[in-house]
């Protein structure tokens, strides 16, 4: 869906900037695009866009910085081995990774 989207998009943007119709042409397919930005259904998707990363842009630096935290102090525990360390920091890292996943959905 998002590669349809952005060949529409692209084909349109390459249009507007590579047309030889001129200013009218121009003003013609800006009012169009104004009309099309402006319609409820858009303006709708618009909005849970802006709340999404409202939301997300909160969370996720907080949890990766909690998972970073947490991945420093399974490798500077003492009382392990070298090989326990690097399973643990991989096992931490995977959580904060579903973490962020969770948040992000």
């Amino acid at each position: 869906m998002r590669g349809k989207i952005g060949l529409v998009v692209g084909l349109g943007v390459g249009y507007v900037l590579g047309t030889r119709a001129g200013r009218a042409r121009y003003e013609q397919i800006k009012t169009q695009a104004e009309r099309v930005w402006a319609l409820e259904p858009v303006q709708k998707q618009v909005g849970k866009a802006k709340g999404f990363m409202q939301a997300s842009a909160m969370a996720v630096p907080r949890i990766a910085w909690n998972g970073v935290v947490k991945v420093v102090r399974t490798t500077t525990a003492s009382g392990a081995t070298p090989g326990q360390k690097l399973d643990a920091a991989i096992d931490e890292v995977e959580d904060a990774a579903e973490d962020i996943r969770k948040a992000t959905s």
